[in-house]
């Protein structure tokens, strides 16, 4: 029981527990981002003895992905032994779906330095538990245990933890774990309900602080919409020991439902 499962040094399948919330025959991005970061992490780890440390994530999601393999290459943009940049490309049948840019920076002990003035939020066992099913379809948001609490439509703190691995039978790091979830954020409190808008993310960048620790992963999460059709998801990333560990945010293209054919045809959300 996994999300994805290797096929080679480069291709994964991905599982039923990966299907969307837009569309059950599509990929939930949330795995995928993860499984981006994963790769890079990896082939960070095969090129030196003293790994850096994820910084900001930074993915552009180019159109939706089904549920069938995919292929991810890693390219080094800037190479150093403090500092890195990397480029990575999720892709299926051969077109571009997904791509990250990711900054790795080397680790230095500032414990004495650390904090800040971002809010803490509840612990997991404070807020009740949620079910995101009762809203969206597909496999990924059962494979999660959430507990929210509401405090407007587009307003809410939750607790979310995934109930199996990224990859089968492979250590993923804390922090690719948790790339791997928190695009979930934009679906668990929407401002309006899924039977008029829609409102799918293009886009998702976190910048980190800390690397998490625990199972649960926080998300103190405020949806915007705009007039125009702009929206945006602000999330605070929380972790049960650390507290704020990173910020996310989500460029979403908000529409009508009856607008967006391709929704009423019951197909995709993006080309």
């Amino acid at each position: 029981m996994a999300y994805f499962e290797r096929l080679d040094a480069a291709t994964f399948r991905p599982t039923e527990h990966v299907s969307g919330g837009w569309n059950p025959r599509e990929q939930h991005i949330a795995p995928a981002l993860g499984l981006l970061a994963h790769a890079v992490e990896t082939d960070h780890a095969t090129r030196t003895p003293d790994p850096l440390q994820l910084a900001r994530a930074s993915y552009d999601i180019l159109g939706t992905l089904p549920l069938e393999p995919v292929r991810i290459d890693v390219e080094v943009l800037r190479p150093g032994r403090t500092i890195e940049l990397v480029h990575a490309t999720l892709s299926h049948a051969g077109r571009p779906a997904v791509v990250l840019r990711a900054w790795l920076l080397r680790g230095y002990d500032t414990a004495a330095h650390a904090g800040g003035a971002l809010p803490t939020i509840p612990d997991p066992n404070e807020i009740p538990v949620w079910d995101p099913a009762d809203i969206w379809p597909g496999g990924f948001v059962r494979s999660v245990e959430v507990r929210r609490h509401q405090h407007e439509p587009g307003r809410a703190v939750s607790w979310v933890r995934p109930t199996m691995p990224l990859v089968r039978d492979e250590s993923v790091s804390a922090t690719a774990r948790m790339l791997g979830v928190i695009d979930i954020a934009n679906g668990l409190t929407p401002r309006t309900p899924t039977d008029q808008l829609v409102f799918p993310n293009v886009d998702l960048t976190a910048h980190l602080v800390a690397t998490p620790r625990g199972d649960w992963i926080g998300l103190d999460t405020t949806v915007t919409f705009g007039p125009t059709g702009l929206g945006l998801t602000h999330t605070t990333v929380h972790d049960t020991t650390l507290g704020p560990v990173a910020v996310a945010t989500q460029a979403l293209t908000v529409r009508r439902r009856a607008e967006t054919p391709a929704v009423r045809a019951g197909g995709s959300l993006l080309p």
